[in-house]
């Protein structure tokens, strides 16, 4: 028999999941008295909005560069089990806030900061121009043969004159 939840209680059980601390889903899913694939997959689906990081991004490459050095700056004097404890909490791992570190160690401060959305416009316009670049060369090699094509039919007309 198939249980009908609400949406507000799928919405309830799915931010609990997300917000379990140490606590398995299996141990959730249990205290709820719902299936673990049931919580399971609620929180996969695209009705899911609290994800494990509350307000903030989901993966480590979709932060932003200021949220990048508010964590930096969060974590700067923490050690081993509260640092691991606060990436837990925001869902990265330690190697991106050393990874982040010496990018902005690094950093130029020339080169000006893009968005993914920018990103994404330049590599569809590269693509847009190499392929009109390939399509421009067809043509040229195209005139090109038909020109060596029709000075070898005037050097058989004049032979044929003759």
């Amino acid at each position: 028999m198939k249980i009908a939840y609400t949406d507000a209680f799928r919405e309830q059980a799915v931010t609990k999941a997300y917000h379990r601390g140490d606590r398995t889903i299996h141990s959730i899913a249990t205290e709820l008295d719902v299936k673990y694939h049931t919580l399971k997959n609620g929180m996969k689906s695209p009705k899911a909005k609290t994800g494990p990081a509350g307000d903030g991004p989901r993966r480590a490459r979709d932060w932003s560069a200021a949220q990048r050095l508010h964590a930096l700056l969060e974590t700067h004097e923490l050690e081993d089990q509260p640092l691991s404890a606060w990436c837990r909490q925001h869902g990265v791992y330690p190697h991106h806030l050393q990874a982040w570190r010496e990018a902005f160690e690094h950093a130029d401060g020339l080169l000006a900061p893009t968005t993914r959305g920018e990103l994404r416009d330049l590599k569809d316009q590269n693509k847009h121009l190499e392929r009109e670049l390939k399509r421009k060369e067809k043509a040229l090699a195209e005139t090109a043969a038909l020109l060596v094509l029709q000075k070898k039919f005037q050097a058989l007309w004049e032979d044929q004159d003759e």
